[in-house]
């Protein structure tokens, strides 16, 4: 049984891995440096570069999944 990739559902799986990596940041940064910079500046920086190994990893994913189903 073969599921199809439609617009939509790749929009929606993109928007939700960026939402779960910033929180993932967020959360890691905190883990990470709360102590030397603070939970707020830890929590800022990794929400903000948290996304961006997060959405190229689901981006890669899909283009993955598209390529091989």
């Amino acid at each position: 049984m073969s599921a199809s990739l439609t617009l939509a559902n790749a929009a929606a799986t993109l928007l939700v891995g960026l939402l779960a990596a910033t929180a993932g940041g967020a959360a890691g940064g905190v883990f990470t440096g709360g102590k030397a910079l603070g939970n707020q500046l830890a929590a800022f920086l990794g929400a903000f570069y948290g996304p961006l190994a997060g959405f190229t990893g689901v981006a890669a994913g899909l283009i993955l999944y598209v390529l091989t189903s």
